[in-house]
């Protein structure tokens, strides 16, 4: 029997490849070891998508670079041949903030302040290993600084009414006056950009980054106000730099996502955004390897209303229902009906609360709950009638 095992992480316990690595040890110890298994971590663009790449034949690689708070961290991406896949969270995300990494929250000096100037830093990594081919996954920034930070790092100056360069953020924006490109990165012209993100939000006003996202990252009501007031700002000057394209951009869905690091793709970089769940499978080659599969496992953390939306789970279970292969769910936890569930393709959903209720358990042990379910997953699919009490289920050839 062979089983594609292709989920994403369970976000806050295990990474994919994790997730990958328990359930496999269960199923093959159910099993007797006589499965023919193929790990494949995706991921929906954001957080994880590295580790996708990685586990489809990218080489991981590493830069140092500034954080999101102007601290150095060695940030990794991922190259095949021309193309790199960058993970903005390794660079610019929340979860390197220092009083988040000290247990507490992101603040408002932190939401005024934060940069995605290591995010462009690793953009030129990139071009210095020889990519010309950019995935850029965007997701659990820490900015709010329209993407200038990232334009920074490839080579832009931010500069006021005296000529000084600003400091970072996004709240200095609000004192652009000029923008020099004259040493703006070169190989950009030859190099495409993907804008890998689920997120259809503008760049700024009611559905914008400052006010939707913002206070993800520590903004007030009064940063929100003065974030988007900076952003406007900065788009007036841009469009002074390069023209119309730069207002248009604003208005882009997308242009809002990471913090308005979608904004500077779109305008300046001339990204194409793609939801990042269809971004990834594309690139591990999903549906060509489920080729002579007899299951596919996929699931993520939490399954539940959003992840009809398009996330990893559901971008899964459509590539498996387009080869004709069933296809079951595991997760920490769902809220979806068993119609949802049907309806979603899913033969069954496996949640790590029925072995354990209390969630924090299941977050601690999610590996040694993993495997159990493996176990499980195996006997109820030669033995459906043990999972579904009509036994209408067609039993696999276990």
């Amino acid at each position: 029997m062979r089983i594609v095992i292709a989920p994403d992480k369970f976000k806050g316990s295990l990474s994919a490849p994790d997730v990958c690595r328990h359930l496999e040890k269960g199923l093959q110890a159910a099993a007797g070891g006589n499965l023919d298994i193929l790990r494949i971590p995706v991921a929906d663009g954001g957080e994880g998508t590295l580790d996708a790449a990685v586990g489809s034949g990218f080489t991981r690689r590493s830069a140092t670079v500034s954080g999101p708070s102007g601290q150095p961290v060695k940030a990794d991406f991922a190259v095949r041949g021309h193309e790199a896949v960058i993970e903005m969270a390794a660079a610019s995300g929340l979860a390197l903030l220092p009083q988040v990494q000290g247990g507490g929250q992101p603040d408002s000096a932190s939401a005024a302040t934060a940069t995605s100037l290591g995010t462009g830093q690793l953009i030129r990594a990139a071009l210095d290993a020889g990519c010309r081919r950019i995935i850029l996954g965007v997701g659990g920034s820490a900015n709010t600084d329209g993407g200038a930070g990232l334009l920074q790092g490839l080579g832009a100056r931010f500069l006021d009414a005296t000529g000084n360069e600003l400091p970072a953020g996004g709240a200095a924006l609000a004192n652009l006056h000029r923008i020099d490109f004259t040493d703006f990165e070169p190989r950009l012209v030859e190099t495409r950009f993907v804008l890998a993100s689920d997120v259809d939000n503008p760049l700024l006003g009611p559905q914008g980054a400052p006010a939707v996202f913002g206070p993800q990252k520590g903004a007030t009501p009064q940063d929100v106000e003065l974030l988007d007031t900076a952003l406007a700002r900065f788009v007036e000057v841009l469009a002074r730099e390069i023209g119309f394209r730069a207002e248009r951009a604003a208005e882009a869905p997308g242009a809002g996502a990471a913090g308005g690091v979608g904004y500077a793709a779109i305008a300046v970089l001339a990204a194409t955004r793609r939801p990042g769940i269809d971004v990834v499978l594309e690139f591990t080659q999903l549906a060509h390897r489920l080729a002579g599969a007899d299951l596919v496992i996929t699931g993520e953390g939490s399954l539940d209303e959003q992840s009809l939306l398009g996330k990893t789970p559901m971008g899964v279970a459509r590539a498996a229902a387009a080869a004709g292969i069933p296809v079951v769910a595991v997760c920490g936890r769902t809220t979806l009906s068993p119609e949802q569930q049907q309806d979603s393709g899913f033969r069954q959903v496996y949640p790590l609360t029925a072995l354990e209720p209390k969630v924090d358990i299941c977050i601690a042990e999610a590996g040694s709950l993993l495997e159990q379910l493996g176990k499980n997953i195996l006997h109820e699919l030669a033995n459906p009638a043990a999972a579904d009490a009509t036994g209408t289920k067609e039993p696999l050839n276990v």
